[in-house]
This record gives structure tokens, C-alpha cells and sequence, in this order.
């Protein structure tokens, strides 16, 4: 047995007090004679021997009880059973995990529940504590502080889910930060309230835990269960059109151990259901299920993917945004213009499409990455960062079409050209050879595959467009046309996650007749159509920045999200046509961004509509168990892990194995005990 104030038993000294009291008693008795002197003998004689006892059991009831309180005082407790030992005298900093996960229930109780509960019991070991500090996934600001038990004690009934997963290396850090703050003379201890999910705590063989600290780590004892989630939607085809059979794809996982049978989802656009599907999700695995549905009207539409999926329902619904006939975006960039003005004749007379066209020395870089197609035409020479931006453009998407200028910089192109696994260019001199007839295009090739109807198809046999091919290169990727000599006039090259489409003549009318010819207009509308990348249908919060395409942003705009009463102003900058907002996290908010729909507005008007989801790594729901924690932390012997929390015994486990058994208010106890004795001993025995 250990005394946490051994000083207080000098206290025990005061037990000479009644000794002294039961020895030194100056009372003088009188002498007082009878009759019968042999009768009051006996009488005295007994009496002297009851009040002797007495004196000796109300003597030692004193004493007794003049001990055990000097020893409640002392506080004596037995060591505790763990090499690990909890200082009083340093920050103890609890961490709660409050992530979507700890909404599963075990045994009817949230995760979130027990490990509150379990916490508060924990509080009360430390209640005569004043550093105290507590943190949760929201790392808001009244965290930064230090506060008493009780002060945390009520913060404990205010705390709510949090959409915002931290790593444990983000907690450590966070805790380490409040402790260097916060410099005391005792050594911190650090406690961790979580499920330790794999797929949000991080790589533990990375966390670095200072050996100074002592860390406990407290999981609640989750159960895999079988949880189906939405992955991602997309569409069949980069755009969609309105009063047309569209289809959309929704991949739906399953982190579980079981197979998820019939499991339905339905669709809804603009709160109205369009379409239901279902789909086997096995364990561990996913499944691709089909949407077939109509839009009506242009715009922007409201999808909703739903589903139930019991019990865990935080990820039971999947947001995003259709738009119905958007434009395709297309940026002329030109060296040497023609009299004809082909590429401007061909999209201008169409609707579906957004033409713009800049000199090669004045386009903006911002424009390129905000496009579906770039036509770089008539360029004689590449220079500045124009070769550089139109490789990111098409390595992240982008489609590209190249004409020829009719006297080009032969070594700029070899090189840009490179760039797209295209090599071997041979450029002729500014004389156009003689012109040479094309040949028909195959028609089985899916680029030609309804571009033409099948009256125009039996024309082309007939009557075909010549061209002087001034460009020739090695052969890649796929020849759309050729000339009937067999030399390539229109080659498609797929490079990184875009198209180059190479020709090999100027569009000038002494290189050939193709510009004036019927099969340019379709060939040019299959071009963009195939360069439209597909519709980003949603967003997701942890996805910084997030990249829009705005139009006419007017000087130093100021875009702002907005959904139904909440109102945001994220950390914004604009490059070109394209918007780069970060979405504020909840440490900045005050409080956490829910998923669903917000609208992008700038001067009171709604740009876009966009759709918020939240990281899907929550839904994988594998957790670390209590041996793999300890051998995760096995060469840190600061760090002890406790099996389970779900019982009404945490605390005192925790108090046995740490602080040791605490034995003072046993021995406040025995002081009273003693002291109703001597009362008792006083009034009873006359």
C-alpha cells in the first residue's frame, strides 16, 4: 500500500491525545461509609471493572478512529497493475471520435453513445482535475482550450455527429499542439475514443507518438456489418439531351462480409422518381446497376440516388446534378486565317455549340483548360507556354484537332507532336503538291458510325474531296481518312485521357477541296461531339480544390455557396473560364457542411447548381481490432490498449490498471464507524 500525501500521517500523533486523556484522569473519588461495609465492597468491586472495560473500548474506539482519518487524509492506494501511470499533475487531453461511422449501433446504443458515456465515467476519475481538454473531428475553436471536468462534462451532451474524418496522425498532432501550448510540470496523457476505422485512420506505422506522453487507446468493440453505399454515377454519353432515352450508371459497393440481395435503388430527379433499379452487391465487392430516363426541359436537374440499407443509413442517399443540353465548348486558335472562315462557318450555325476564337499570340491559357476542343490551326510556329498548356489539356481530357499551317516551323511540331507518341513528321515546302482523291472512310468505324445517313454514305463512293497533304508522319493510333494512295489525311491519336486528331493538309483551297466539301460539316460535328468530356454529375467535399467552368465572371467576382439557409464564401481564384473553390472543413465553419445540392451564385445570381457528397471512405466499415492496435503500437511501451468499453466496468478497469485502487474513503468510513462506537459505548454502557 502507497500514500499519494504520506505527509498527512504525521497526523497519527494525534493519537497521544486520548492516551494521555485515559492515563491522566485527576478526577478524585469520594469515600463514602455504610452500614454494611462487606455488601457495598462487592458492589464497588464491580462496578470498578464494568467502567475499566469501558474506559479501554471507548479508548480504543478513539484511537481507531483518530487513525483511519489520518490515513483517509494520506489517501493510501495499491499500485497499479500497469507499468503506465497517470499524472495527475499534466494535460489530459481526450480525443472523441464523432465521424458517420460511430452512428452503427451495438447493442440498440450508437457507437457515438457508449464512447460519450464511457468518457463522462472517465471524467469522473479525473474530476478534481483543471486540465482537461477535448476534441472531436469538428477541431473547432473552443477546443484549443484547456477546461475543469465538469466544464467537459456538459459539452459531452452537445456533441453530434461530425461529416468530417480525421486521421489519427491529425489527432495526435492536434493534441501534441495543445500540450506544447500548455507547458506543466507533469507528464501529458492522451486518450483516443474511437472505432479506429482502416480506411480513415491512416497508416499507423507512420504516426509518431512523443515517448514523453502517455497515449490509451479506448475502440468500441464494431462489428463488421453489411453497409451498401454508392460509389459513383455516370453517364453513358458525355452529354445528354432533353426528351431522349438517356442512361445513367450507378456503382454501388458493399464493405461487408455478406452479400446484399435485391437491393433497390431508385432515382429521382427534381424530387419527382424517374426510374428504379436493383442489384446483388456481393461482399466486398460492387455491382454497376442501370438507369434509363427522360429529361424534360433544359437546365439543370436534381438526381438523388436512394436506397434502404439497415443499419447503417448515413450513406443511404447519393446526390447529384444532370445537365440537360449543355454546350460544347469549342476554341479556335489560329495563325493564318482563310478567306473561307471554315471553322467558324461550321459551329456558328449551330446552337449545341460555344465558339470561340483567339490569335495564337492572345489566347488566354485559362480559356484551353476550360474547353472540350481546341482546333490549332494555322499556327506556323509553337512558342511560349502555348505547346505546354495544350499537353496538360489533352493528358487531363481534352480533345485537339491540328490543320496545318501552309509553311510550318518543322522542328517546333516534331517536337510537340512527340509529345503525343506521334513521330516520324515530314513537312513538304510551301508548293502544295497535285491534289490526290480521298478514300472512301470505313464505314464500320465507330467514328463514322452515325454521322452519316445511308444515302450520303452510297454519295461518298461518287463523289469525294481531294487534298495536298503537306504533312505526313509515322503511322499511330488510328487513320480516320486516307487517300487512296494509302498515305493518312486524318489521324485519331488517344494520349493520356484525350484525342489528338492530326490532318495532313491546310484547310486552304489550293491543299484541296475538304473545307468546301460535304463530309467536312459532319466530320468536324463527330470531332466535338466525341471531345465533350463527361459531365461531372458531383462533388465531393474533400476534393480541394473543386474546378467549374464559368462564363463572363466579370472583374474581381465573389462566388458564394448556398444551400437553403446556409451561405458560404469559399477560398476562391479564377484561371481563365474555369473556377477553383476550397470548401471551408468543419474547424472553419463552426460547424460541419451537410451533402446535398448548393447553388453557385455571384451578384445575387444563381451561376450553376452543383452537388455536395461526403468522402465514401466512411462507409467502408473495417476496423482495427484490439491486438492489431497493440501490434500496430508494440515497440511504444507508452502506448497501452484497453479490449472493450461496452461494459459498466471501464472506469474502474482503467482506475485499477493506471491509477491504482484508491483506499481513503474506506478509511473515512472506518473513522466514522469508530466514532458512532464511541457514542454508543458512552450512552449504552452506564
Amino acid at each position: 500500500m502507497s500514500f499519494l500525501f504520506p505527509s498527512f500521517l504525521w497526523g497519527l500523533l494525534a493519537v497521544s491525545i486520548p492516551i494521555a486523556i485515559h492515563i491522566f484522569n485527576f478526577r478524585r473519588t469520594k469515600k463514602v461509609y455504610f452500614t454494611n461495609v462487606a455488601f457495598l465492597k462487592a458492589v464497588d468491586t464491580k462496578t470498578r471493572s464494568v467502567r475499566q472495560i469501558k474506559h479501554w473500548l471507548v479508548l480504543a474506539a478513539r484511537i481507531l478512529a483518530i487513525t483511519c482519518l489520518a490515513l483517509a487524509f494520506a489517501q493510501p492506494f495499491l499500485p497499479a497493475k500497469s507499468t503506465l501511470a497517470v499524472d495527475r499533475k499534466g494535460i489530459t487531453s481526450l480525443y472523441l471520435d464523432n465521424s458517420m461511422s460511430m452512428e452503427t449501433e451495438l447493442n440498440n446504443k450508437r457507437y457515438l453513445d457508449i464512447a460519450t458515456s464511457r468518457l463522462g465515467d472517465l471524467l469522473g476519475i479525473f474530476k478534481n482535475a483543471t486540465s482537461l481538454q477535448l476534441v472531436t473531428n469538428d477541431f473547432s475553436a473552443q477546443e484549443q482550450g484547456i477546461y475543469p471536468a465538469e466544464k467537459l462534462r456538459d459539452r459531452l451532451t452537445t456533441i453530434g455527429l461530425s461529416n468530417t474524418p480525421r486521421t489519427l496522425s491529425q489527432v495526435n498532432q492536434r493534441q501534441e499542439n495543445l500540450a506544447e501550448r500548455h507547458q506543466s510540470s507533469g507528464k501529458n496523457q492522451f486518450f483516443w475514443f474511437s472505432d479506429f476505422q482502416k480506411s480513415t485512420a491512416g497508416n499507423l506505422s507512420e504516426l509518431k507518438i512523443d515517448s514523453t506522453n502517455q497515449l490509451f487507446l479506448v475502440p468500441i468493440q464494431a462489428q463488421v456489418e453489411k453497409n451498401v453505399f454508392v460509389d459513383s454515377a455516370w453517364l453513358n454519353t458525355p452529354f445528354i439531351r432533353e426528351l431522349q432515352n438517356n442512361i445513367l450508371f450507378v456503382k454501388v459497393s458493399n464493405s461487408g462480409t455478406e452479400e446484399a440481395k435485391n437491393v433497390v435503388l431508385k432515382l429521382s430527379l427534381d424530387n419527382t422518381q424517374a426510374s428504379t433499379a436493383s442489384a446483388n452487391v456481393p461482399a466486398n465487392g460492387s455491382a454497376t446497376a442501370k438507369f434509363n430516363f427522360n429529361l424534360k426541359g433544359k437546365g439543370f436537374k436534381k438526381g438523388q440516388i436512394t436506397f434502404d440499407d439497415f443499419p447503417v443509413t448515413f450513406d443511404n442517399d447519393y446526390f447529384f446534378v444532370l445537365n440537360s443540353s449543355p454546350l460544347i465548348s469549342v476554341l479556335h486558335i489560329y495563325g493564318e486565317k482563310f478567306e473561307g472562315n471554315y471553322i467558324e462557318n461550321v459551329y456558328d450555325n449551330d446552337s449545341l455549340f460555344a465558339l470561340q476564337s483567339f490569335s495564337a499570340q492572345n489566347v488566354d491559357p485559362g480559356l484551353i483548360k476550360s474547353s472540350d476542343l481546341v482546333i490549332l490551326e494555322g499556327v506556323t510556329q509553337l512558342s511560349g507556354s502555348l505547346p505546354q498548356d495544350l499537353q496538360d489539356f489533352v493528358k487531363k481530357g481534352g480533345s485537339l484537332a491540328v490543320v496545318p499551317p501552309t509553311a510550318a516551323n518543322a522542328e517546333s511540331y516534331a517536337r510537340f507532336l512527340s509529345g503525343f507518341g506521334i513521330g516520324g513528321l515530314n513537312v513538304a515546302g510551301n508548293a502544295a503538291p497535285a491534289p490526290l482523291p480521298l478514300a472512301a472512310p470505313d464505314r464500320n468505324n465507330p467514328f463514322f458510325s452515325d454521322v452519316f445517313e445511308e444515302s450520303v454514305r452510297q454519295e461518298l463512293n461518287l463523289n469525294l474531296p481531294s487534298a495536298s497533304p503537306t504533312w505526313s508522319w509515322a503511322n499511330a493510333g488510328q487513320p480516320l481518312l486516307s487517300m487512296r494512295s494509302g498515305q493518312t489525311y486524318l489521324n485519331q491519336v488517344s494520349t493520356g485521357n484525350g484525342k489528338v486528331y492530326l490532318f495532313a493538309a491546310p484547310l486552304s483551297p489550293q491543299f484541296g477541296t475538304m473545307a468546301q466539301h460535304a463530309i467536312f460539316v459532319p466530320i468536324m460535328y463527330k470531332i466535338a461531339a466525341s471531345s465533350v468530356r463527361a459531365q461531372r454529375t458531383s462533388y465531393k467535399f474533400d476534393e480541394n480544390p473543386i474546378s467549374l467552368t464559368v462564363e463572363n465572371a466579370g472583374p474581381n467576382p465573389v462566388y458564394k455557396l448556398r444551400k437553403d439557409k446556409t451561405e458560404i464564401i469559399p477560398v476562391q481564384r479564377i484561371a481563365g473560364n474555369q473556377l477553383l473553390l476550397e470548401i471551408p472543413e468543419g474547424d472553419q465553419l463552426g460547424e460541419g457542411l451537410t451533402a446535398g445540392y448548393y447553388e453557385l451564385v455571384n451578384n445575387n445570381k444563381t451561376e450553376q447548381i452543383i452537388a455536395l457528397n461526403h468522402n465514401n471512405a466512411e462507409s467502408k466499415l473495417q476496423y482495427y481490432s484490439p491486438d492489431e492496435l497493440r501490434q500496430a503500437f508494440s515497440g511504444k511501451k507508452n502506448v497501452q490498449v484497453f479490449d472493450k468499453i461496452d461494459d459498466d466496468a471501464f472506469s474502474t478497469a482503467f482506475e485499477q490498471q493506471n491509477m491504482g485502487t484508491t483506499l481513503w474513503k474506506y478509511f473515512l468510513y472506518a473513522a466514522l464507524f469508530f466514532l458512532l462506537t464511541e457514542i454508543a459505548l458512552i450512552r449504552l454502557m452506564k
